[in-house]
């Protein structure tokens, strides 16, 4: 049976008076000047609602009544991609990637996801979008969020709000599962796009290693520490076929079907662990960009992608009319970047040309891998690529200027290599998964020896609070968030791509050196600059200094999401090494909205919040309970 839920309303009673104030004054105001019966009416019309807002939040049992809108089941099974076959790879509903989630604007769902997977835990992250509403659902242990525990399930709930329709994912967040288990999760339109365009493909871009998942973390963690080697090949859609290999069953190329004189729209996922990506298509050199990390963008002509771990984007695609089609299959090129050796992988454009009596099908042998040059010729890394030109195709009439700029916060990343270990610390603190022993969000709930972090401590120490090991921000603040790349200790640089959970920003470019706001300031100023969840920060040169400056990535954010938030590289090998931080955004009424009897399954880990074969879960509607 489920462990049982206190429902008293002693523990609660304070925060209840606290919401019913205005009907308090009501009532004694009703009771000292109206007649007996507007008394008691009044009384009985208080009392309900006192009642409905305590019970607005009480768990209800997701029994046989209750039907989520998607199930995603992870599971460990033997699996090929791109000719390399592994007995245990995580796998959703049995397949990398996942399956597709299509969700619309103005709809709250339900996700049940179950861990099936044999003494491992397992979170699901609902990437780009923001789970302010929900905040145990945001998918990161150790921060918001108990793992799901072996043989269980959680459901989680989605809040779509109207304006977030665009190109997401889902992932697991808890080591090196998201390398497989991920997925992608497109947000529909409420109403009619502000683009037109005949149809749509998911162009969704992974890695595949050598080693074991289980080997990387062990690696990477360990002493000696050991290096995850480089990607063997990057995957379009879960496909692709390593060079010198012959196609078969998860060794072939992906294939892009089009067909002529259409405009595609092509939704691009970087779904990869570790590789930065330049990709164009042979003989089709524009493209028209008109969405990122789920936000519409003025549109913006260009030749060639480059995308980052988490990164999203969507471009307009036109295909060639029928009587310019030379051949019918083209490739796209997909090419990794600022990394020791380079990675070329490749799929198909495949041109589907519809028959009739006077033009039968044509059958066209599949294109094997190019075995001599390469059929395109990518540029190197773009430094700043399209910083400042991507602007809000609906401008925001509350983006916030400089002058209204609170704090600047500067989080200086650096590679430590001490003892044969290596580990990313920011601001000279690792975050990883061992910290802290349980969530922040689940600490805040329980008091649990630690101290609700201090925006004042924050100010003190150059933003972090030192005792929480937490980045402190309030509500309504107006920060900029500097995220300063460094040399490691011994004069190495990397790229990341620094992902933000919650709400979204407003990238304000990137730059060498060390960040200057008024300069930067005279570029942006007036640009309603579009809002973004992961951007790149690059590196400037292959070697420095050691800890000194070099290269910066600028953020403007309006903090109006209570909640615990992440903010990372969203490389995963980066991730498990360190290169992590954690935001409390609000003070304690604000993030701390439910009544604790109310969420208390959710507080401990295998809570009554989860379910499996033998119970069903007690879930808070944090929308409110409508069933």
């Amino acid at each position: 049976m489920a462990k049982p839920l206190i429902s008293s309303t002693l523990f609660s009673f304070p925060k209840l008076l606290l919401w019913s104030l205005p009907l308090l004054f009501i009532l004694i105001y009703t009771y000292l000047f109206s007649g007996l019966d507007t008394k008691l009416s009044t009384l009985i019309s208080f009392i309900s609602s006192a009642e409905k807002a305590l019970n607005a939040t009480a768990p209800i049992r997701h029994g046989a009544s209750f039907t989520p809108d998607f199930i995603l089941r992870v599971t460990e099974e033997p699996f090929t991609q791109s000719c390399i076959t592994k007995q245990d790879v995580i796998l959703i509903n049995g397949t990398s990637p996942g399956p597709e989630l299509r969700l619309k604007e103005g709809n709250i769902y339900w996700i049940r996801v179950f861990n099936g997977l044999e003494n491992k835990n397992l979170t699901m992250h609902w990437h780009g979008l923001s789970m302010a509403v929900s905040p145990f659902s945001d998918g990161t242990p150790g921060a918001s969020q108990w793992p799901i525990p072996s043989n269980h399930y959680f459901d989680y709930e989605l809040e779509i709000e109207i304006g977030h329709a665009g190109t997401y994912f889902y992932h697991s967040h808890i080591g090196f599962q998201a390398v497989t288990a991920a997925g992608p999760l497109i947000v529909e339109d409420s109403g009619t796009p502000p683009y037109e365009y005949d149809d749509e493909r998911i162009i969704a871009l992974a890695d595949v290693f050598e080693k074991m998942d289980k080997e990387i973390e062990d690696g990477l963690i360990g002493n000696p520490f050991q290096w995850s080697g480089e990607t063997a090949n990057i995957l379009v859609n879960g496909l692709g076929q390593l060079h010198g290999s012959s196609a078969s069953p998860g060794c072939e190329l992906a294939s892009i079907s089009v067909e002529p004189d259409k405009t595609y729209r092509f939704r691009f996922i970087g779904g990869t662990a570790l590789s930065f990506v330049t990709l164009a298509f042979q003989d089709h050199e524009e493209m028209t960009l008109i969405e990122a990390d789920g936000n519409y963008v003025q549109p913006v002509n260009v030749s060639y992608l480059q995308i980052g771990s988490g990164q999203r984007f969507s471009v307009l695609f036109k295909t060639k009319p029928r009587s310019a089609l030379e051949k019918t299959q083209f490739f796209m090129q997909v090419e990794t970047r600022d990394r020791p050796t380079l990675t070329r992988s490749y799929a198909i454009l495949d041109y589907k040309l519809p028959s009739s009596k006077r033009v039968p099908l044509l059958i066209v042998p599949r294109l094997a891998l190019p075995s001599g040059d390469p059929p395109l010729t990518l540029p190197p890394t773009t430094l700043g690529w399209l910083d400042q030109t991507l602007l809000s195709l609906f401008p925001d009439p509350d983006f916030p200027p400089t002058s209204t700029v609170t704090r600047r916060i500067t989080i200086r990343t650096h590679q430590i290599i001490t003892n044969n270990s290596i580990t990313w610390e920011q601001d000279s603190l690792p975050w990883i998964e061992t910290f802290p022993t349980e969530p922040y969000l689940v600490s805040l709930y329980k008091n649990n020896s630690l101290l609700f972090p201090s925006v004042s401590r924050a100010h003190e120490n150059e933003g972090i609070d030192p005792i929480t090991r937490v980045f402190p921000a309030a509500i309504g603040e107006v920060i900029e968030i500097i995220i300063q790349n460094t040399g490691s200790d011994v004069g190495s640089i990397d790229v990341h791509p620094f992902h933000a959970h919650g709400a979204h920003y407003y990238d304000l470019g990137s730059g060498n050196g060390t960040y200057n706001p008024v300069e930067n300031e005279e570029k942006i100023k007036g640009l309603q600059l579009a809002k973004r969840d992961t951007t790149m920060l690059y590196k400037y040169s292959e070697k420095t200094v050691p800890g000194i400056d070099m290269g910066w990535r600028a953020w403007r954010l309006r903090v109006t999401e209570p909640g615990v938030w992440m903010i990372h590289c969203h490389i995963l090998q980066h991730m498990v090494m360190g290169m992590q931080t954690v935001w409390v955004m609000g003070n304690e009424d604000e993030i701390m909205k439910v009544p604790y009897e109310h969420i208390v399954g959710y507080l401990e880990f295998g809570g009554s919040v989860n379910g499996n074969e033998t119970h069903d879960p007690h879930v808070v509607h944090f929308k409110g309970n409508d069933l």
